[in-house]
C-alpha cells in the first residue's frame, strides 16, 4: 500500500495568530520556567508577654589568647641575679623561668621597671614580709613606683599583724583589699606599657625553688586590673580590715559573682561533689567517699 506523503509543516509567518480569547487562555496555562515566588512572611505583633532583655554579662573568669609565639623559655635556674635570670624585657615578650631563690618578687618588679619606667603596680600576694614592703615603699618613694595597690589573702592580718601592720603604714588602707586569695601576680603598667608578671612567689623571700612568667600583654593587663578594680569598688576600705575572717569568707561567696549564673551554678557538676553549697561545706572527693 502506497505511504501517503506527509504535508510540510506550515511556516511560521503562515501559522495564524490567537485570537484574544486564546491569548488570555494560554497566559493562564502554568509553564515550568515560570515560578511562583513564596509569600513575605512578616514579623508577628510584639507580644506584651514577651521575655526581657537579656542581663548583660558578667564579670571574665578566664582571659584568652591564640597560640603564643616568640615565648622565650629563661633556662637560668641557677642564676645568682635577676637581671641575668630574666634578660632584657622587651616589647610584646612571654619569658618563662625557675629560680632557687637566689632573688625574690621584689627584685622582679624592679627588673621590669628598669624597663618600663616609672608605672603603677598592682600586686596580689597572700603573704608579704616586713623587708620586702621595705623595698617596695622605697621604690615608691623615689618614683619608679607611681602608685601602689595590694590584694591579701584574709588570714593576713591576723597571721602576720606585725607586717600587716608595716604594710597599712606604709601605703594606707586606701591601697589594700582583703579577700580569700592564693593568687600570684603582678601588673606593671603605664601608657607604653602592660607587663604581667604570675609567679608562685609571695611578697618576701623564697628560699625555694619557684617560678615566674613576665609577658608584656595588654588583653592580660586589662582582664586582672578588671578583676581587681571591682574588688576595690564592692570593698571599702573598713570592710577590708573591719570584718572578721569569718565575715570575709562569707563575704567572698559574692565577689566577682554574676547574679545571672545563679542557677546555672546550682545545677553545676562541681556544686554535687559537696555535702552543702556554704563556704565551709566538705568535698566528698576528700571525705573518704565516693559517688556516681
Amino acid at each position: 500500500m502506497p505511504k501517503t506523503p506527509r504535508k510540510p509543516a506550515a511556516a511560521l509567518s503562515e501559522v495564524p495568530p490567537l485570537r484574544g480569547n486564546l491569548r488570555k487562555s494560554a497566559r493562564a496555562l502554568p509553564t515550568r520556567s515560570r515560578r511562583q515566588a513564596p509569600p513575605k512572611k512578616h514579623p508577628p505583633p510584639p507580644s506584651s508577654t514577651a521575655a526581657p532583655p537579656a542581663a548583660p554579662p558578667g564579670p571574665p573568669t578566664t582571659h584568652k589568647r591564640d597560640t603564643l609565639k616568640g615565648r622565650i623559655v629563661r633556662r637560668t635556674l641557677c642564676a645568682k641575679h635577676v637581671a641575668d635570670a630574666v634578660g632584657p624585657i622587651t616589647r610584646g615578650c612571654e619569658l618563662y623561668g625557675l629560680t632557687k631563690g637566689s632573688w625574690s618578687l621584689i627584685d622582679l618588679i624592679e627588673h621590669a621597671l628598669a624597663a618600663t619606667g616609672p608605672a603603677d603596680i598592682t600586686l596580689s600576694t597572700w603573704t608579704a614580709a616586713h623587708a620586702d614592703i621595705g623595698f617596695a615603699l622605697r621604690l615608691l618613694t623615689d618614683g619608679r613606683i607611681r602608685s601602689m595597690r595590694f590584694i591579701v589573702d584574709y588570714s593576713f592580718p591576723s597571721r602576720q599583724p606585725a607586717y600587716c601592720s608595716a604594710l597599712r603604714e606604709a601605703f594606707g588602707d586606701q591601697t589594700i583589699r582583703v579577700t580569700k586569695n592564693h593568687a600570684k601576680f603582678v601588673l606593671v603598667r603605664n601608657a607604653i606599657w602592660n607587663v604581667v608578671i604570675r609567679t608562685s612567689m609571695n611578697l618576701n623571700e623564697n628560699r625555694r625553688l619557684e617560678s615566674w612568667e613576665l609577658s608584656d600583654d595588654h588583653g592580660l593587663a586589662d582582664f586582672l586590673q578588671q578583676v581587681i578594680d571591682q574588688l576595690f569598688a564592692e570593698q571599702s576600705a573598713p570592710d577590708a580590715f573591719g570584718r572578721k575572717p569569718g565575715e570575709h569568707v562569707e563575704a567572698f561567696e559574692s565577689e566577682w559573682q554574676d547574679s545571672g549564673d545563679a542557677d546555672a551554678a546550682a545545677r553545676s557538676t562541681d556544686t554535687k561533689k559537696h555535702f552543702g553549697d556554704g563556704p565551709y561545706d566538705v568535698d566528698l572527693r576528700r571525705a573518704g567517699l565516693t559517688y556516681q
